[in-house]
């Protein structure tokens, strides 16, 4: 049995919406709504791991628990690693779920199904996946895309490759990448030290890393899409969301 610890990393300095977390939506900043659905979500604690202190603030304000983090540290599974160290260096809680700071909207239930594919002790990471036939998101290079080896009526299987473009090829689903990992603790210690891909730089995917070093990947389908926000008018559209 897993005891997984659900961490949100978040900084202020996101290219296309500086100060997101801290963004107003329905009379909260962005980054509590996240913690109150990851919280829902019921699966164990909840922690921010916080690039500057006016995050910190805001969460402790609102009862939750905020890490302090190198504000320069280059991705989020970076940040999600010095926290658990600082917080958990035993590793009591033996899988940490990566949840993204700009899902305001994301369902409780979603985040829960990320541990499906860790039931396999043989897979290293999981993650989320969503089938789509939009014709935008085939040829949107903005949409990552999973080629995920489902047998029949399964809703788990290994993740095989990422990349922006429509993959596999040939007739079927194709299947959207939801930014969301459980990652076992040994495979995060693992990947964290690991150096840049060849693969994972060509795609600009970072988890590719983790493929190209010979770690296993599975993933969960999911029903929908959660809406990430990334741009102005993406606030827009969560604050009109939840206002409701």
């Amino acid at each position: 049995m897993t005891r997984p610890i659900i961490v949100i990393p978040a900084r202020m300095a996101a290219s296309r919406l500086p100060g997101k977390p801290l963004a107003d939506i329905a009379g909260r900043p962005m980054i509590v709504h996240v913690m109150r659905r990851a919280e829902s979500a019921g699966v164990g604690p909840v922690i921010v791991a916080c690039g500057e202190v006016e995050i910190a603030d805001v969460v402790t304000a609102a009862g939750g628990r905020a890490v302090m983090t190198d504000p320069d540290l280059p991705s989020g599974s970076d940040r999600m690693h010095a926290a658990l160290q600082e917080i958990d260096p035993a590793g009591v809680h033996d899988v940490a779920i990566n949840l993204q700071g700009d899902l305001p909207a994301i369902d409780p239930q979603m985040i829960a199904a990320v541990l499906a594919p860790l039931d396999d002790a043989a897979v290293d990471i999981a993650t989320l996946v969503a089938a789509t036939d939009d014709a935008e998101e085939r040829r949107n290079p903005n949409v990552v895309k999973a080629a995920v080896a489902f047998g029949p009526g399964a809703r788990v299987g290994p993740a095989l490759y990422f990349s922006r473009t429509a993959i596999p090829s040939g007739d079927g689903p194709l299947y959207h990448h939801i930014g969301i990992y459980a990652f076992r603790r040994a495979a995060l210690d693992r990947f964290v030290t690991l150096p840049p891909g060849v693969l994972e730089q060509r795609e600009r995917l970072e988890q590719l890393r983790a493929l190209e070093a010979g770690m296993r990947m599975g993933a969960a389908l999911v029903d929908g899409i959660p809406f990430g926000v990334d741009t102005p008018e993406d606030l827009e559209r969560a604050r009109a969301l939840l206002q409701k």
